[in-house]
């Protein structure tokens, strides 16, 4: 009997209007380890629509013209159940509120240290095995 070998899910999207900001996001991410794709916009990412290969998603707060809160609302009520993690260089308590009633597992702040990011991107690649 041959055993099914699933692979895993190997990629975090990154989000991120700055295109410093997502050279960072991949080489910080590839220095522990992770692939990242990177997207720079909603539409980009929306376009692009193969979540299957994904673990979880970085997503700014402000892209731009668009929310990243209403990002991550469209991508649930798609069926897109990716953990997010959000980071916004625009902190307020309004924003903070609307991105943990969305559903994150973490809201970073910029500029954040290398260790607040990468812990919670290691818990759902964990969770993702």
């Amino acid at each position: 009997m041959r055993s099914t070998i699933v692979p895993r899910r190997k990629f975090v999207f990154v989000v991120d209007d700055d295109p410093s900001m997502l050279r960072g996001m991949k080489r910080l991410l590839r220095e522990h380890g992770f692939d990242a794709k990177l997207f720079d916009s909603a539409s980009a990412l929306l376009s692009h629509g193969d979540f299957g290969g994904a673990f979880c998603i970085i997503l700014d707060i402000d892209l731009n013209t668009e929310s990243g809160i209403d990002l991550r609302r469209r991508l649930a009520r798609e069926g897109v159940a990716l953990p997010v993690i959000y980071i916004t260089g625009n902190d307020s308590q309004g924003n903070r509120r609307a991105a943990m009633e969305s559903g994150c597992v973490a809201y970073l702040t910029k500029p954040f240290a290398a260790k607040s990011l990468i812990e919670p991107v290691a818990r759902a690649s964990a969770a993702a095995v």
